[in-house]
């Protein structure tokens, strides 16, 4: 049975990915962010996309850099995703004040997040009118790694992992899936 879904709501039949922390930094000032709406766009060179809002002092960084990590965390720090995201990094540090560890990138200024099991380091590939009136950044990946208990031969393997390194999926309203059994067809 079909049921009628309020289209202020309807992004959340697609928003179920994997939530990222998107990690910035510039002029000796880093942040985190967490933003649920990212995707991958291109294969070959990778590229990925992500919202992030004018307001937020992570879109500063990213603006003056040219550059952004998105960081995807494990279960284990599901409290410092929400509190990354329900904080201006203007008005304190969230690293200090949420406990957030940080991992230096291989090629960028903007820290990798401690917690996390997959690392995308981005370059923003400059698209104005995208960024002004969508808030959507483009990036190409240039450097990528991930935790290889939950992440080797190009797959996910979550089945025998430990729960706290299962990922996140956000679907709106402080709710999260973590990602389930594998199938293959």
């Amino acid at each position: 049975m079909r049921t009628p879904v309020d289209l202020s709501k309807a992004y959340r039949l697609l928003n179920h990915g994997p939530v990222t922390l998107v990690s910035s930094a510039h002029g000796g000032h880093q942040n985190v962010m967490a933003a649920a709406w990212c995707m991958p766009l291109d294969f070959s060179p990778p590229k990925v996309a992500v919202v992030i809002d004018k307001s937020t002092y992570t879109r500063e960084l990213v603006e003056a850099s040219g550059e952004f990590v998105l960081n995807i965390p494990g279960r284990a720090i599901a409290a410092q995703v929400i509190g990354a995201g329900g904080q201006s990094g203007r008005s304190l540090d969230k690293f200090s004040a949420l406990g957030i560890g940080r991992l230096p990138a291989d090629r960028l200024a903007a820290p990798l997040i401690a917690g996390c099991v997959g690392w995308l380091e981005c370059r923003v590939i400059r698209e104005p009118h995208n960024e002004q009136a969508y808030d959507l950044f483009l990036g190409e990946v240039i450097a990528a790694s991930a935790d290889a208990r939950v992440f080797r031969d190009g797959h996910w393997h979550f089945d025998d992992a430990d729960a706290a390194l299962r990922t996140l999926h956000y679907v709106a309203g402080g709710q999260f899936y973590v990602s389930g059994e594998s199938l293959s067809v």
